[in-house]
């Protein structure tokens, strides 16, 4: 039967058979609206899918943007590159803005007016291609970020000296424990009292009262409250061995991390050489100190400089202090073989038998410095702001998400990957379920 027949079926068949076009007519209905609902169900299912794989993932855009723009550019500050925050708007189209983050030299071929403008702002320097290192959806994560971002929130540092914040109350609970103690004793010595009075009154023959001192129950009590006070303060004294918290010590010369990483925005690793290569993160030499202040000899900055002890500094003299060091003199060339290292006091120390690798956390784990090391950009004195305990560091391999997806360092989890890919497994992975609480990954 041909395909006209087919399509006009019902019809015919409605002439044919009077009896059964009733029956019949709503049989075709039936499943032609069920026909229709299954096709209008998986179009709704197919587009909703399309959305939600292309929707932009600003989570990942963050980790990306840490790992691969903020060597040059910050959110809010401009430093080799502009600042970011706003630059969606700035552009006005996302596609332009797309290709310029994913291949910037194809697309100053286009003669776009604004990117050739752009350039010529940052006298030509060329912005790195990221073409092949990154997908075009990892640029699409990226600017969903920049367009998401908002400016933190400022905290208040509690765990600085003088600080503010929260206040340490023991003495004032060991106070109003002794003050409960004294009016017990005063209590029970009235309850004493009284009783004597109560059998003189009656005519019982009181006993002799013992002194406070030769009484058993008050000795036990003491020398209970004794071992409990005493078992405390060695306990904590014991846990505390080593430690060194808030240790703030004075340097050689007083250098700011506020002006230098603060102010400047000067990048950790530039100083920090070993931080993303190796175990230390290292201390800097005189030669990179004096690849800037070759040229800077004296300080302009707006910001004063002051000491933990709230002591004026002047930051020329300091500079001084690294000339002396370098064995410079200004306006002469530098003979850098008569530099002497400057003994810097160090801050941070685990004991020998921890193992702490810096390019795992910061280039592995994206750990940034700040989780470790405090609010470092606001610190004119350097001071050890974390407790770096085996129970902080443990507490912090439990809660800390690792970008695990799609990153080459954690491919010998395959498990872990297969799971994820097939959905069963969610892809915030922490340290803990891969081995990080397991003894022998920090002792050895």
């Amino acid at each position: 039967m041909s395909t006209s027949c087919h399509i006009f079926a019902p019809f015919w068949i409605f002439f044919l058979h009077p009896t059964n076009s009733i029956v019949n007519m709503t049989h075709i209905r039936r499943n032609a609206a069920k026909l229709t609902f299954g096709l209008v169900f998986t179009l709704i299912v197919s587009i909703s899918g399309n959305l939600y794989a292309q929707a932009p993932n600003p989570k990942n855009g963050e980790a990306l943007f840490k790992a691969n723009c903020m060597s040059c550019h910050k959110m809010d500050v401009k430093v080799v590159g502009p600042a970011l925050q706003g630059a969606a708007e700035r552009w006005g189209d996302d596609k332009k803005l797309h290709e310029w983050i994913y291949n910037n030299n194809a697309f100053l071929k286009t003669g776009d007016a604004y990117a050739n403008n752009l350039l010529k702002q940052y006298n030509n320097s060329a912005m790195t291609v990221f073409a092949g290192a990154l997908k075009p959806s990892d640029v699409d994560d990226i600017i969903q970020y920049i367009k998401e971002w908002k400016p933190p929130v400022a905290v208040i540092d509690t765990s600085k000296p003088g600080g503010g914040g929260e206040t340490d109350n023991t003495l004032l609970f060991g106070i109003l424990t002794l003050i409960l103690a004294v009016v017990t004793f005063v209590l029970l010595q009235v309850n004493a009292n009284l009783k004597k009075l109560a059998d003189d009154k009656e005519g019982q023959p009181a006993l002799e009262p013992v002194s406070f001192w030769k009484n058993k129950s008050y000795i036990a009590f003491g020398a209970v409250i004794l071992f409990i006070i005493g078992g405390y303060y060695l306990a904590q004294g014991a846990i505390g061995l080593g430690r060194t918290q808030k240790y703030q010590p004075s340097q050689p010369i007083f250098y700011s991390h506020k002006v230098h990483a603060g102010i400047n925005q000067i990048n950790c690793q530039y100083c920090h050489i070993g931080v993303y290569q190796g175990k230390q993160a290292t201390i800097p030499s005189v030669n990179i100190c004096m690849n800037c202040h070759m040229a800077i000899n004296e300080y302009k900055g707006t910001a004063k400089l002051y000491t933990a002890e709230g002591a004026e500094v002047n930051g020329s003299d300091e500079i001084q202090k690294l000339y002396k060091y370098a064995g410079y003199t200004v306006g002469q060339p530098w003979d850098a073989s008569k530099a002497t290292p400057i003994s810097w006091v160090r801050i941070h120390n685990l004991p020998d038998h921890v193992y702490f690798n810096h390019a795992q956390h910061v280039v592995a784990g994206k750990v940034q410095c700040q989780t470790c090391h405090g609010e470092i950009t606001k610190m004119d004195e350097v001071y050890q702001f974390a407790p770096l305990s085996m129970g902080w560091c443990v507490n912090c391999h439990r809660a800390t998400e690792v970008q695990f997806k799609d990153n080459g360092f954690y491919s010998i989890y395959e498990k872990f990957h297969d799971r994820i890919k097939n959905g069963t497994m969610d892809s915030a992975i922490t340290v803990e379920k891969i081995g990080g609480t397991e003894c022998q990954k920090c002792h050895y």
